[in-house]
């Protein structure tokens, strides 16, 4: 096991870091393209309070239980 540790911290001692290039250069957004990815927040937004809404009303029927009490046999009267 140390054998594993000591050859995995000596090959990622040795890595050299990702030059990316920077592309804010070339693709520059403008207003428009923020309106549009806020108005896609906003849509994921709306959906998520009747979601959210739904998952609680489920959550407070299982924690409540059932009102009504069934019972696992019923009992008919005997005609004999």
């Amino acid at each position: 096991m140390k054998m594993i540790l000591a050859a995995t911290t000596a090959v990622l001692a040795t890595v050299n870091p990702a030059f990316a290039f920077d592309t804010s250069v070339f693709f520059k957004n403008g207003i428009m393209a923020s309106v549009f990815v806020g108005f896609l927040a906003l849509i994921v937004v709306i959906q998520l309070v009747p979601a959210l809404m739904l998952l609680m009303g489920c959550i407070k029927a299982l924690i409540a239980g059932s009102k009504k009490k069934v019972p696992a046999v019923e009992s008919t009267p005997n005609k004999d």
